[in-house]
């Protein structure tokens, strides 16, 4: 099982997610706390990933897909370094979120579900990122871009790379 996970991320990757379930498998209680800490190491939650985290905790596969598939946190899929968030929620959508996000997916050559060729972007679409006031909104890694326009794509892109 551990073989062909290190198949999908590196041996380093994975000595490092066994000493996160080791400091944690004797309390199932923090489940949530391995989750965490295991996708900030390898950006998501493959199923194969939970299955091993279930067996390795002695819990049930099912209550790890739970809570994984339960948070928006998680990401059951790829993600690249940086996700890119454009909100679709009312606000943002009659300020032309969905041509913001064509624009993003274009000039970044993804679909969403999808990671750059270099690991670097991921583009998702959220229904509301909180910032209604700064509609259209687009979060990038950890920065937020607000009042954008597909105009300046480019330059939000730029900025979020520096």
């Amino acid at each position: 099982m551990r073989n062909e996970l290190v198949e999908m991320f590196t041996e380093e990757k994975m000595t490092a997610v066994d000493a996160i379930i080791e400091r944690h498998r004797d309390n199932p209680g923090e489940l949530l706390m391995v989750l965490v800490e295991v996708q900030d190491i390898t950006r998501y939650l493959p199923v194969e990933l939970q299955r091993y985290i279930a067996w390795r905790m002695g819990i049930p596969a099912s209550r790890v897909y739970g809570v994984a598939s339960f948070y928006s946190y998680f990401s059951l899929a790829p993600r690249g370094r940086k996700v890119v968030k454009v909100c679709t929620g009312t606000a943002c959508y009659v300020k032309r979120a969905g041509e913001i996000k064509e624009r993003l997916k274009q000039r970044l050559g993804l679909s969403e579900g999808e990671v750059s060729a270099d690991g670097e972007f991921s583009i998702e679409e959220v229904r509301c990122l909180g910032a209604c006031g700064l509609a259209p909104v687009a979060v990038i890694g950890e920065e937020t871009f607000g009042l954008i326009n597909p105009d300046n794509v480019e330059e939000i892109l730029e900025k979020a790379s520096s």
